[in-house]
């Protein structure tokens, strides 16, 4: 399949917004059990760093980043999401978006990526290391899972290689 990674526009919204309530509905996505409306959605992610898989007029999946705090010592630590539609899963879609992320990540100054992961998504576990991120981790039963079930969260990090200098 050829997709195209792009930048998020307003008008992808619902098509996003479709694929990120197919994630709350697996239940090991996200502990949100809502999707918020695009307001809410802009106010909370950075306005850098927000792309979609494209092909043609389809959004196939979504990567956006959200600041890790507002303290300027964290100005480059940022905590990235993704989702990938599941019909469109296993094509590789995921690398192409989270590598993409990274770049555009690195190319704005930001160091350190960190991700939360629900300990049971297994394939995003294994993406998020196959993009160069490791385990720091685990946050145990920080959230319950929609049917409300303590629930433990992997926390990963990737150090930017571009952005890191000890001299």
């Amino acid at each position: 399949m050829n997709f195209m990674i792009d930048d998020m526009k307003e008008s992808d919204w619902q098509q996003v917004s479709d694929i990120y309530l197919e994630g709350i509905r697996t239940g090991i996505a996200t502990f949100e059990t809502d999707v918020p409306n695009w307001d809410d959605w802009d106010a909370g992610h950075l306005k850098t760093g927000r792309l979609v898989a494209r092909y043609g007029d389809s959004v196939l999946g979504w990567a956006a980043l959200t600041p890790y705090s507002n303290r300027c010592i964290y100005a480059g630590v940022a905590e990235e999401s993704i989702y990938i539609s599941p019909s469109h899963k296993g094509k590789g879609i995921g690398k192409a978006l989270l590598s993409a992320l990274i770049k555009k990540s690195e190319e704005s100054g930001f160091w350190t990526l960190q991700a939360g992961i629900i300990s049971d998504n297994a394939i995003s576990i294994a993406l998020h290391e196959r993009c160069g991120f490791r385990i720091v981790g685990i946050r145990e039963k920080i959230g319950k899972s929609i049917d409300g079930i303590w629930t433990d969260v992997v926390l990963m990090e990737r150090r930017s290689e571009i952005n890191m200098s000890y001299d």
